[in-house]
């Protein structure tokens, strides 16, 4: 039996600052299985230690380190001598750190290797004081091939703030494609500074199996997640590993990997939330490994886990996070590692959770058992995330976050294990040297001696890298609309579904640091009011795309027009002032995500307050509806965008770190850009969820837009996520009815009211848009209803999450989309079939898609196209829509096989 396997990719798709870079991919492994045990480990071919600088063998973690001196293993070839050397004073005094090979010229070491194919490459370095040199002057590039692993790198970047520094290893993968099998390794020292020299303590090249983390050249198969670039990760890409973590476990050692001498690290450094219980050891399960995981990781790491913890409640309140730094503009290789085998969970639906990766949605129905197809069968699964610049070529937080999806048997989520590497980019992998850097993730520390605490130790694998060398950053459309001030800009942050960075400003102990000023420049980029005054004419009321109670927006036209952007400025009379100002830069600098609007600074100068953001070509999503000269949106459009700004809302909710709850959702708030994608925007009255265990609401004052507003929030002053979603459900009645939510000459005035009341009475067709009228499929309008009415129920409680609004709103669209298809079958057999009479009502316009009549025989077929209407207007479903329908809209998410 075949091996069957797929890739998932999330696109490279819109290469501008404001909506930053995006690329994902999954490897998903389902094959057969292959043992029932612990599989036997894995043999490399080359399993080469060099123990630098050294004159004699030795033995350390059950490995022959061999001494460079009159070596067999590697060749050492040097413009001039180089030297061994003692390490003086190091913290580290054990093999291999405790000698090394410097030279102030280039030296290479070239190593016979028996095989071609992928193999790991880990250098050790200790950035001690050598006699007779002076520390800061170590400074080099280190080369194989065409491949740049470290350019300028100064060990002395990565000494603490008390001069002492500890050993650490940098690790790559990368295929060896020499006929003659050698692998060369060079070492120069950076020409611009003087009396710079180079030094190494170890070097080991080890093989791998050939698609461990390669793409399997005879599996072409790939899934293209979006509308963008596949990105197999073939050989010609070299990898660094940057952290490798073994979740709710301890650490694991070089020998008790799976042969190939990895050191995977305890995750505890990277929690952000101390909440997350690790479960326990499970030594009884017999492991069911498959041909494509027998190797992924060890065996000890699929039986230990990270999950939340038993209280159901408070699981849904938060997301189980991972923080990583990481260098900017690089694609990152994200790896997860699962493996099912909590007792209570045995079954297809029992835990399922979403997964959020840099704050973009990886997985939105995670289920185990479901991917492996079994109890006890370790898998993993490859995501690949670009880390775009955003003004910041330095350090960003990488996220991992899970968040569970109630209605299960174990509200809850859980992690085996994860790795996270860097792709090269046009062959290089090297990173800038930190100013000062914080501790560092990974150490492969090959010694079982260390004078460092376990969580004390440097752990610099991760992040550590050398000097830029030539880095263009020309992908991001950003860096060319201001390219002549990007020295100007600062940190900017950004964050799930379809575009990601994550906040620089983390709780984490292993998060990057930022002080705030009073205004957080430290965020997004600070416009000086001139460039503000040059983009928009002097603020020409022609440039005037757009009044809210902020104040005008005005279009902003940047490098002599060819770049735009929309400038909001306040209103020195508008209600809303510095408060709401300074959230918004707050809330939007953190979030970054497809469906909200992208923030790309801000002006706060001579009592001026200016928001620059995303131009969004198409305006607001009310342009579109009523009191306009636009054209009507069709029934799918509107779909679609109610499911976009539905995922944005979700992504507040469950997908940032902290719930976000927006408190101004309407449809003005709603931007679409040239491409119809939905954005929601205006974050001036948000409000971040509640953080105690004990309380499910934030006490507050009630603001918001009359006729969006939720009645228990007004009554109660106790807001929650589901004060969002009884605006959402608004908003989704101005969709379908193209009427707003309040008009004051109507009876009843409320929107919302005018639909619960139409819903009851059975007569919601006779307040639907009338350009609507025969375009919905009733099977599509009753889900669509029924969505909308529940986000409506008064109290709170009641109303589904935003979660169960977006997937009851895909559902109503793949019911439409289904009955289109439908139509367009049953329209060509019709045209083909001319002779044969048409029984019951006929469909003459095509525009008219579901007039009634529920038959259309063709060739003694039928094929139901829609309901029958009663007498009374309301429509009643088909034999075939209530099989489809199986009871109320969200019946399915109850039904995680359904999906």
């Amino acid at each position: 039996m075949s091996s069957s396997s797929s890739r998932k990719y999330l696109s490279l798709t819109n290469l501008s600052l404001f909506t930053p870079l995006h690329l994902s991919f999954l490897f998903l492994h389902l094959t057969i299985l292959v043992t029932g045990g612990l599989p036997p480990p894995y043999v490399p071919l080359d399993n080469i230690a060099l123990d630098c600088g050294s004159s004699s063998q030795s033995f350390v973690y059950g490995r022959n380190w061999t001494a460079d001196i009159n070596s067999k293993v590697a060749l050492l070839d040097q413009g001039s001598p180089s030297t061994n050397l003692k390490a003086n004073g190091a913290s580290t005094s054990s093999v291999p750190y405790y000698t090394a090979r410097v030279s102030l010229s280039q030296f290479t070491y070239t190593f016979p290797v028996k095989t071609t194919g992928p193999k790991f490459v880990r250098l050790y370095f200790n950035p001690a004081s050598y006699t007779g040199l002076i520390r800061s002057k170590a400074s080099f590039s280190v080369t194989t091939g065409r491949y740049t692993f470290l350019s300028n790198f100064s060990g002395f970047h990565y000494t603490d703030p008390h001069g002492e520094q500890g050993g650490y290893a940098r690790e790559f993968i990368l295929n060896v494609e020499d006929e003659q099998k050698n692998l060369s390794i060079t070492f120069t020292p950076s020409p611009h500074v003087a009396d710079a020299y180079a030094f190494i303590n170890g070097i080991e090249i080890v093989s791998m199996p050939t698609n461990l983390y390669y793409t399997a050249g005879d599996n072409p198969e790939q899934y293209n997640f979006d509308q963008g670039v596949y990105l197999p990760l073939q050989n010609e890409t070299a990898l660094e590993i940057m952290y490798r973590v073994n979740a709710g476990g301890g650490e694991i050692t070089p020998p008790n990997d799976t042969g190939m001498f990895r050191s995977w690290l305890s995750d505890v450094d990277y929690l952000t939330d101390a909440r997350p219980s690790a479960f326990q050891f499970n030594g009884t399960i017999q492991l069911q490994y498959n041909n494509h995981t027998r190797y992924a990781a060890p065996d000890v790491l699929y039986r230990t886990a990270r999950t939340m913890g038993p209280d159901s409640t408070v699981n849904k309140k938060y997301n189980m996070t991972w923080e990583f730094p990481v260098h900017s503009t690089f694609i990152y290789l994200v790896r997860l590692h699962f493996c099912q085998f909590i007792p209570i969970i045995l079954q297809k639906g029992d835990l399922v959770f979403k997964i959020y990766i840099a704050n973009q949605t990886a997985e939105r129905y995670t289920d185990i058992i479901s991917w492996a197809d079994g109890y006890g069968v370790p898998i993993y699964k490859d995501y690949a995330v670009m880390m775009d610049a955003g003004g910041n070529e330095g350090i960003q937080n990488l996220s991992i976050a899970l968040h569970p999806i109630p209605s299960t048997i174990a509200v809850d989520a859980m992690l085996n294990g994860a790795e996270i590497f860097k792709l090269s980019k046009s062959d290089n992998l090297a990173g800038p040297n930190p100013a000062a850097f914080p501790d560092s993730p990974i150490s492969n520390t090959p010694s079982a001696t260390s004078t460092k605490p376990k969580h004390s130790r440097r752990r610099t694998v991760a992040i550590i890298g050398a000097a830029v060398s030539g880095i263009v950053v020309v992908s991001v459309l950003f860096l060319l609309i201001f390219r002549r001030r990007v020295q100007k800009f600062k940190d900017l942050v950004s964050g799930d579904a379809a575009s990601n960075l994550s906040p620089l400003v983390s709780s984490s102990r292993k998060s990057t640091k930022t002080n705030r000023p009073s205004l957080p420049s430290d965020l997004c980029y600070r416009f000086s009011l001139v460039e503000i005054i040059a983009a928009t004419n002097n603020f020409d009321d022609s440039f005037i795309i757009g009044v809210g109670g902020f104040g005008n927006v005005y279009k902003g036209l940047f490098d002599g027009g060819v770049n735009r952007a929309a400038i909001k400025r306040l209103n020195p009379s508008s209600r809303q002032g510095a408060t709401e100002f300074r959230t918004e830069i707050e809330m939007l600098s953190q979030l970054r995500f497809r469906h909200l609007v992208s923030l790309i600074g801000y002006c706060n100068e001579n009592n001026e307050m200016i928001l620059v953001y995303d131009y969004m070509a198409r305006g607001t999503l009310r342009d579109h509806l009523y009191r306009t000269d636009n054209p009507p949106l069709s029934w799918t459009q509107r779909l679609e965008i109610c499911i976009g700004a539905a995922r944005g809302l979700d992504y507040l909710h469950t997908g940032a770190k902290h719930t976000v709850i927006h408190r101004d959702v309407k449809t003005t708030n709603i931007l679409l850009d040239d491409k119809w994608v939905a954005k929601v925007s205006d974050f001036g009255l948000s409000k971040t969820g509640p953080t105690s265990t004990s309380k499910g609401h934030v006490s507050t004052v009630v603001k918001g837009s009359i006729g969006y507003l939720d009645p228990e929030y007004c009554q109660r002053r106790q807001l929650t996520e589901k004060s969002d979603v009884y605006s959402f459900g608004v908003v989704l009645f101005e969709v379908l009815c193209a009427r707003p939510a309040i008009n004051r000459s109507a009876v009843p005035a409320s929107l919302a009211e005018l639909a619960r009341q139409s819903h009851s009475n059975g007569t919601i067709n006779e307040i639907i848009d009338p350009y609507l009228d025969g375009k919905i499929s009733p099977d599509c309008l009753k889900n669509f209803v029924d969505v909308a009415v529940r986000c409506l129920l008064e109290n709170g409680i009641e109303r589904p999450s935003m979660t169960d609004v977006v997937w009851g709103l895909e559902f109503a669209l793949q019911l439409q989309e289904s009955a289109e298809e439908n139509v367009k079958v049953a329209q060509t057999e019709k045209e083909v079939n001319m002779e044969t009479p048409l029984k019951g009502s006929s469909i003459d316009d095509s525009s008219d898609l579901f007039s009634t009549g529920s038959e259309l025989v063709v060739n003694s077929r039928i094929l139901e196209m829609a309901t029958t209407s009663s007498s009374d207007g309301q429509s009643f479903l088909s034999n075939e829509s209530e099989k489809m329908m199986s009871g109320a809209v969200f019946s399915e998410i109850m039904n995680p096989e359904g999906r």
